[in-house]
């Protein structure tokens, strides 16, 4: 194997991304114009391409994107049919999956929750504990113990205990 600096560590099936030398399945596709960091992993069908960036021990698996500028850092999670791009951050212990979506300037962290379809876009930012679920889409921020849910639209800011948005009853 190639060695990169100190990685010499070898596993079956992946290999070392030539630009930060993070781990990458070989199921999952990252551009050489990427960057995944060396405790970083990308797997799954996952694909990570653009300028993105794969930082700290973040992880992007299952048929999750990243791509554009957009930045996954910490250790951060995106899964299943996410999408995260354009400038978007997702960082800290926060985690995006199902069919949501991080786009434009937003950010997600701490231990934020972006679920479902939830979306975050524009110059939002969701923080804290708080979750985005449902359709739910985020124009402003939401922190604390918030949450979006349904087909809530946020265009100003949620905190605290709050909750918006409607469920479907049974």
């Amino acid at each position: 194997m190639e060695q990169l600096g100190h990685l010499e560590e070898t596993r079956e099936g992946w290999h070392r991304h030539p630009n930060g030398g993070g781990w990458v399945a070989d199921t999952a596709t990252v551009a050489g114009t990427a960057y995944v960091g060396s405790e970083s992993e990308v797997y799954g069908n996952a694909r990570v391409f653009g300028h993105a960036r794969v930082e700290g021990r973040a992880r992007v698996f299952g048929n999750a994107w990243v791509y554009k500028e957009a930045t996954v850092a910490g250790s951060a999670q995106v899964s299943d049919y996410a999408r995260v791009f354009g400038m978007a951050v997702v960082a800290g212990n926060a985690r995006v999956c199902d069919h949501a979506l991080i786009c434009g300037n937003a950010q997600v962290k701490g231990d934020a929750c972006i679920r479902e379809g939830g979306r975050v876009s524009d110059r939002a930012v969701v923080e804290g504990n708080a979750e985005v679920s449902g359709s739910a889409i985020v124009f402003s921020s939401v922190s604390g113990d918030a949450k979006a849910y349904g087909t809530a639209e946020i265009s100003a800011p949620l905190s605290g205990n709050a909750e918006v948005g409607r469920r479907e009853s049974l």
